[in-house]
């Protein structure tokens, strides 16, 4: 990648994080009567709902932390953090330590997941928050939460089933890992590379598959195929997404010569199973073996891969220097950044139908907010800069 594109594309990421995705959110966002914020936004940012989903409230304490300790020490985004990280205190905690999924405007408890997903961004957002004010029980608070979320996917495997036919799934090796990467981060804390190679470890060995050149979703116990509908099932996004998780902890250890490969390797046979030669952009859903998959969304266009697939095409350029991830990165960029943003009221649409016709206009529920795209973009930003 030559200088002037580099500089090209640090300005679309950064000026797009700074002057376009935070204004839409804050400080639209914050709730000054109840705390925390109000996520479930319009296409305009008029509100559609006032309950909280507590992974947004995480998620984006965990943004505004991190944008002041490692953009600049802005005190609005500091305050920002601060708002979030009292409500998540205050109301985010069942009495045996769980965090809720779902809350009222005012914080009280509508809904608790079954997995630990909601426990994992708390420690994140504790994580950051504890690095940018020094305090030391937001990071013990960190440390617990991310010890108590690996014990319950360790005990629980998937809890959605029966012992008939017990499974596990790749997001939670998944989300362990980017959580320890944070964790060892924010907290400085190089005890965490321990648990970084078991999820680096489970990965390779239960859901990467060389003989069927795919990364599979959910797995048996011992990652075999479970020949079934839930089974044979692909998200490329996700597993594009594990990719640039591996390649960034390559990038960690010294551009490290086995994890670029798998990176790469994840990469390459995802990118061929979900990418959509008809239309453009990324395919939802996926079956193993070509076979229709059930889910009715599977052929849709999500932001979240896309968001995932353009960071982890930039950092295998970027390791690798090979010509074809450059192009890889610029298909996925320009197909979504052609689809995607609103240019009349800013921020990015989240659902789209496979042709790249909007599907729904709303900018914030329950799954999407402030957090895919404003990562997406200070990352990418970040490592072009560097």
């Amino acid at each position: 990648m030559n200088a002037q594109k580099r500089n090209e594309l640090i300005a679309v990421y950064r000026d797009g994080l700074l002057e376009d995705t935070l204004p839409f959110w804050l400080p639209r966002c914050v709730d000054d009567e109840h705390g925390g914020f109000m996520i479930a936004r319009d296409r305009d940012g008029s509100l559609l709902d006032t309950d909280k989903g507590m992974w947004q409230q995480c998620r984006f304490t965990w943004l505004l932390a991190t944008l002041y300790n490692t953009v600049e020490p802005r005190e609005e985004w500091l305050a920002a953090a601060r708002h979030g990280i009292e409500f998540i205190e205050k109301h985010g905690f069942d009495d045996d330590g769980r965090m809720w999924f779902h809350v009222t405007r005012e914080g009280a408890p509508i809904r608790q997941r079954r997995y630990f997903f909601t426990e994992m961004f708390g420690a994140i957002a504790f994580a950051a928050c504890a690095k940018a004010t020094g305090n030391a029980a937001m990071a013990d608070r960190a440390r617990e939460l991310y010890a108590l979320a690996r014990t319950g996917f360790a005990d629980s495997v998937d809890a959605k089933f029966t012992d008939t036919r017990p499974s596990k799934g790749m997001s939670a090796p998944m989300i362990s890992l980017v959580t320890a990467q944070e964790m060892r981060v924010c907290l400085d804390d190089d005890s965490f590379n321990a648990d970084i190679d078991a999820c680096i470890a489970e990965i390779q060995c239960d859901f990467v598959k060389p003989e069927l050149e795919c990364v599979m979703e959910t797995v048996g116990l011992k990652g075999e195929l479970l020949d079934h509908f839930d089974g044979r099932l692909l998200n490329p996004g996700h597993a594009i997404e594990g990719a640039w998780f591996i390649l960034n902890e390559a990038r960690h250890r010294g551009n490290d010569p086995a994890l670029i490969k798998l990176g790469c390797q994840m990469l390459d046979w995802m990118w061929a199973r979900g990418w959509d030669e008809e239309h453009g952009g990324i395919f939802y859903f996926r079956d193993v073996h070509g076979k229709p998959v059930q889910e009715y969304w599977h052929d849709m266009k999500f932001w979240w891969p896309h968001n995932e697939a353009i960071l982890a095409t930039l950092l295998a350029h970027l390791l690798t220097g090979e010509s074809r991830y450059e192009v890889m990165h610029r298909q996925v960029h320009d197909w979504a950044y052609s689809h995607f943003p609103d240019a009349e009221h800013g921020e990015w649409y989240g659902y789209l139908h496979r042709d790249g016709r909007v599907s729904v206009p709303l900018k914030g529920n329950l799954w999407k907010g402030p957090f895919h795209l404003p990562r997406m973009q200070l990352q990418a930003w970040q490592w072009l800069a560097e």
